[in-house]
Parts: structure tokens; C-alpha cells; sequence
């Protein structure tokens, strides 16, 4: 399969490269840094796109800007890359007729994540009041009652709650990646990844933030600074089971797509849910350095807890996750951090808690 990889030379892209050439596919790169296989190019430049989908049988999007954003400034910055580059991405395909798009999504869709009242059953809490963050309430309640609820995971199906700027370009992707499909007869896989960490993660990127600004600190010979009370659950997955994800799809669509003329959307992750505390614990473990020190600070608009179900993911594409927890930590410890980059591909140290606009990534 001849296959167009945007986002080639970034963290997962790059990754995702070399798992397509191990299993025998061809690969062509679109990024607009040093790494990529082709000459820089950029995936909002229609003529560039249409360049490089010569010869293509699919797509694998992974250029995005990432991270949380600082404030409404952002939205064009976000808009841009996300959703124009997106848009003409899905344009130039249907022009050169490549019928099948592996997208990168995120959880990050998904707002806060499941829960039950032992009231009122299944519920979906609001963003949190900062009030209650302040007084150190961490624990969303029922929307209807305000009792305590049990967090669950949550599954594909559930309706999405994007609750800042990169989650609403994320699901517009998804949305326009749906569109085309309808409008041209292709076939898309839309892979909400959850927290993605290992080798080649940049330093200090607010992508997978937590664990690479642990790891800096750490690094530093400093105490990792855990937000709220460090029981937030989240679940960590690395980079080489998200980049053999990514090549299950492709060869999915390629011989029998799960929904032609759609799109399909799929949890990748472990499985198998961590607090941040824990994360913050192993890496200190890892490296040999001090204990994570827990602040109860907090970031407002981060969500609680958000785990996934990935059981569709091991059903229709037979992925399941290799690299253990504890093994897959421990090696990102000690990996050399790669310094953060520019779209032009310049190393650049990054304030912590910044974006960094990667279109390639």
C-alpha cells in the first residue's frame, strides 16, 4: 500500500512511518520539518497536497497543532491547521480519488468522561466551578443531584462534549472527515487517542503534557509537580502500540472497511487506567529522583477523569496494547528527551504549559 503520511516527522508520525515500512507498506511524508521524505510541505497548501497524493491508495492525517491553547487569541492559530488544513486535505483527496483516511482524533472529544449516579444512573457532569477547585472539591457531582458519582469508561458512542479549542478542531476533523466520506463513497478510521507518551517525545510539549513535563523536572533533579490531589485517572498509552493502531486501520479500510461511505471512531488506548499520581510516582521511580510532590493547583477547564473502553479497537481492528505500563515508563525515563521544534523545524525550548504549533505532528 502506498500510503500518504501527514505529520511524518513529528512525535507519532514518525513512528507511525517506521511501523508502515516494517510492514511492508510505502510511505510518503508531508511535514514541514527536517525529517519528512519529501521536500517541507504543508497541508493547508492545496498544491503541495495534490503533489504528494500522486500515487497514493490512503491517508494517514497526523498534522495537527496540539495542546490546550492559552486563550481566545488562539482560535485562528487552531482553526488554520486543524480544521482549513483538514479541509484541504479531504478536497485534494477527492480530487485525486484516494478513498480511504485514517485520521488522528482525540479523547480529548469526549469532555469530561463516564459516570454513574446510584440515583439517577448514567450522567454527564459540566465543567467544573472553580470555586470548588479552589476549596479543593475535585470530585465532579451529579448534575441533577450533586451527589458523588463512580467514574467509568467511556465508549465511542457517547455523545462528544469538547471543552476547549483544540478538542473543538479535533471534532470538526472528524465532522469534515465524515462529510467527505458521505459526499465521495470513502472510508474513514478516526483514532481518539488518549494520553500518548514514549520515545521522541518532545520536551515540555503540552501534548501527553503531564508525563514530559514530569520527566523534565525530574531530569532537573526536581520533585514532579502533581496537580489537584494526583488521583485524576487517565489512560497512558505509547507511541508504538498508537503507531501499529494506526497501521491495523489502514490495512482495515484497505481490504474491508467498517463503514463505507462514514466514518468509524476508535478508543486507542490501554485499557487499563492510572492516576496521574501514579505516573508521576513511576517516572520518579525510573529516574531515581524525588517524589512527586502533590500542590492541589490546577489547570481550569481540565477534566477529572477520562479512561476509555477500547473494545471496539481490539473487535474490528484487532489492536491490543503490548508495551505494559511499567516497562513503557521506565524506557521514557530514560529516553533522551528530543528538543521541542517550529514548523520550520528550528529546536526551540518551550515555557512550560506552552503550545507549540507543529503542523506536522
Amino acid at each position: 500500500m502506498n500510503v500518504l503520511l501527514t505529520g511524518s516527522a513529528g512525535f507519532i508520525g514518525s513512528h507511525i512511518a517506521e511501523a508502515l515500512r516494517d510492514a511492508g507498506h510505502r510511505v510518503r511524508g508531508l511535514d514541514l520539518r527536517p525529517g519528512a521524505d519529501d521536500a517541507p510541505a504543508d497541508v493547508r497548501d492545496g498544491a503541495d497536497v495534490a503533489r504528494l497524493l500522486r500515487g497514493a491508495d490512503a491517508v494517514c492525517h497526523q498534522a495537527a497543532k496540539v495542546g490546550l491553547g492559552v486563550d481566545v487569541a488562539d482560535l485562528p492559530a487552531y482553526t488554520s491547521v486543524n480544521v482549513q488544513g483538514t479541509a484541504v486535505l479531504l478536497a485534494e483527496m477527492a480530487r485525486a480519488g484516494v478513498a480511504a483516511l485514517v485520521l488522528a482524533s482525540s479523547m480529548v472529544v469526549y469532555g469530561e468522561g463516564a459516570y454513574t449516579c446510584d440515583r439517577h444512573g448514567a450522567v454527564r457532569p459540566g465543567p467544573r466551578p472553580a470555586r470548588d477547585l479552589d476549596a479543593g472539591r475535585f470530585e465532579p457531582g451529579c448534575p441533577r443531584c450533586g451527589r458523588p458519582l463512580v467514574p467509568g469508561a467511556v465508549g465511542e458512542d457517547v455523545p462528544p462534549d469538547p471543552r476547549n479549542v483544540y478538542a473543538d478542531t479535533k471534532l470538526a476533523q472528524e465532522h469534515l472527515a465524515a462529510s467527505w466520506a458521505r459526499a465521495t463513497g470513502g472510508s474513514a478510521a478516526a483514532l481518539r487517542y488518549h494520553n500518548v507518551y514514549g520515545p521522541r517525545m518532545p520536551r515540555d510539549t503540552p501534548y501527553a503534557g503531564v508525563a514530559a513535563l514530569f520527566r523534565s523536572r525530574l531530569l532537573d533533579g526536581r520533585a514532579p509537580l502533581v496537580f489537584e490531589d494526583g488521583a485524576q485517572r487517565r489512560d497512558f498509552v505509547h507511541v508504538r502500540d498508537v503507531a501499529r493502531a494506526n497501521v491495523l486501520a489502514l490495512e482495515r479500510l484497505a481490504v474491508s472497511p467498517p463503514e463505507p461511505g462514514g466514518l468509524r471512531a476508535y478508543n486507542i488506548a490501554s485499557g487499563e487506567p492510572r492516576t496521574v499520581g501514579d505516573m508521576a510516582a513511576a517516572l520518579a521511580g525510573a529516574l531515581d529522583g524525588p517524589a512527586p510532590e502533590v500542590t492541589g493547583g490546577y489547570r481550569l477547564g481540565d477534566v477529572r477523569h477520562i479512561v476509555a473502553r477500547p473494545d471496539r479497537a481490539r473487535r474490528e481492528l484487532g489492536f491490543s496494547p503490548a508495551v505494559p505500563f511499567a516497562e513503557g515508563m521506565a524506557e521514557f525515563a530514560r529516553q533522551p528527551a528530543a528538543p521541542a521544534a517550529t514548523p520550520t523545524g528550528t529546536p526551540t525550548a518551550t515555557p512550560a504549559g506552552a503550545a507549540v504549533e507543529r503542523v506536522g505532528s
